[in-house]
């Protein structure tokens, strides 16, 4: 078997050190992998140096030009891609290739942010020692980027580093999940095919000592990492003097209420809660229910999560199908049975079957258990009645996350109140708080992290103001 070279500045290179990638369903072996050390790393900072100031002074219509061709890549590559990622993270198909549309997307609105960098002018005669005086404030690119990204959408947050790095004219080394490598990967040789400069995107699955040089080290201007808050906080302590975005998860909640519409409600958490077996940042995992429609409701999204497929992520009617590994599988059916013995009630689900943790609704729970607390990242969801809505809220905000949250309403009253209140970083009404479109902020309060995502929000944290004052003449 052929072994999958890493991406030193656009140089593709087959490394003596490897490991393994593997199907998470069948267990079968994809690819060798090389694995960068400090070495390849160092090399990878210097070709991002050199490259430092081309990239900077990049025109916005060659950055455009650049991410347009890039998307036009993956569009030519979708199906190729789409089954690498079903193969690579036991991704069913279907949602597979949501994901590449999406990350065609995203270089689609990169290439039109490229074109709108910030800049403003500033009247600075507001005081008396201002008169005579104006300043143009323009946004510098901040230097090189480390990037550190997840398993669970290999393609898409990749992508939601490298996109906003391109159009702000920063270079990016970036660090893929070593379970999920390979479609990264071939992200990068679409990008250098596209025309992008030698030495501005390095994609290296890294070993330790190496992945913490991408935190610790000053040649790094900013850290972009999404992954779990007990790592990105300690990430952020040893980062030094750099800028740090984090993008950490949750156990994101939604409310129904007695004016939503239940059918197209349970539908829709349906997939909050179940699309890719939970393994999602905004995965729905607590949903509160009026007391008057709780049992209609929680029979509506039994009887829809008894219909769901479970099976091969390659065939195309598969909805669930492996989690990323076994150690992940355990972990969450030891969450749920510890729920059990503790008083919850299982309605569906709750075991483990051909190695695939089955679609799991609990009842009676407590919100100090840990499939309440925690982020279970998994494919479990919790249902409780509550009797007022400001209750409801408090429940939802009771959690140390605070990523999003969905409401089911048709108040106004009841939407502003949710949207005024809830500690959180997006607030959905009427859909799930799975919900995301790549060019709106995305990001958390709390232990959900520091900073936003989307493209033109992580595009901030990648550039700096400076201010020209000037007298005028």
């Amino acid at each position: 078997m052929k072994t999958t070279p890493t991406c030193i500045g656009g140089d593709f290179r087959v490394l003596s050190n490897t490991f393994e990638v593997t199907n998470p369903f069948n267990k079968e072996l994809i690819s060798h992998c090389s694995l960068a050390g400090k070495q390849e790393l160092e090399e990878a900072i210097a070709l991002a140096q050199k490259i430092e100031n081309e990239m900077a002074s990049m025109p916005s219509h060659k950055k455009s030009s650049i991410l347009n061709s890039i998307a036009s890549g993956l569009t030519a590559k979708r199906k190729e891609l789409a089954r690498l990622l079903a193969q690579e993270a036991a991704k069913p198909i279907k949602y597979a290739f949501v994901e590449v549309d999406r990350a065609i997307q995203i270089y689609r609105i990169a290439a039109e942010e490229s074109k709108r960098l910030p800049s403003e002018y500033l009247q600075l005669d507001w005081t008396p020692a201002g008169e005579g005086k104006e300043g143009l404030i323009k946004y510098f690119p901040v230097g090189l980027v480390s990037g550190i990204s997840p398993f669970n959408f290999p393609l898409n947050l990749t992508s939601h580093k490298i996109a906003p790095a391109i159009a702000s004219g920063c270079p990016i080394i970036l660090k893929p999940a070593r379970s999920t490598p390979l479609s990264a990967l071939e992200l990068a040789k679409i990008v250098y095919a596209a025309g992008l400069p030698k030495g501005a995107l390095s994609i290296l699955p890294m070993d330790r000592i190496a992945g913490n040089q991408l935190v610790t080290d000053e040649r790094f201007k900013l850290l972009t990492f999404t992954g779990s808050p007990i790592v990105g906080w300690k990430m952020k302590e040893m980062a030094g003097k750099k800028k740090v975005v984090l993008e950490l998860g949750g156990n994101a909640g939604v409310i129904i209420t007695p004016t939503a519409n239940l059918t197209k409600a349970a539908a829709k958490c349906l997939i909050g809660a179940f699309s890719y077996s939970g393994q999602v940042c905004i995965h729905t995992q607590r949903i509160y229910v009026h007391q008057s429609i709780f049992l209609q409701f929680t029979d509506l999204l039994s009887e829809l999560t008894s219909r769901l497929r479970v099976g091969n992520p390659l065939e195309d009617d598969t909805d669930i199908s492996s989690m990323i590994d076994e150690e992940n599988t355990r972990r969450v059916d030891e969450w749920v049975k510890e729920a059990i013995t503790n008083g919850a009630r299982l309605i569906a689900g709750g075991n483990i079957v051909n190695g695939i943790y089955l679609p799991t609704i609990l009842t009676n729970t407590d919100p100090s258990m840990r499939i309440c607390s925690n982020e279970v990242f998994g494919p479990v969801v919790t249902i409780e009645p509550y009797e007022n809505f400001s209750d409801a809220i408090k429940e939802v905000n009771n959690s140390p996350f605070g990523l999003h949250a969905g409401v089911f309403t048709n108040s106004i009253s009841e939407e502003h109140e949710a949207f005024n209140n809830l500690k959180v970083g997006g607030v959905v009404i009427n859909d799930t708080p799975t919900f995301r479109v790549d060019h709106m902020p995305y990001g958390g309060v709390k232990d959900s992290g520091l900073g936003r995502e989307g493209v033109k929000y992580a595009m901030h944290d990648m550039l700096e103001p400076k201010i020209l004052v000037r007298s005028i003449p």
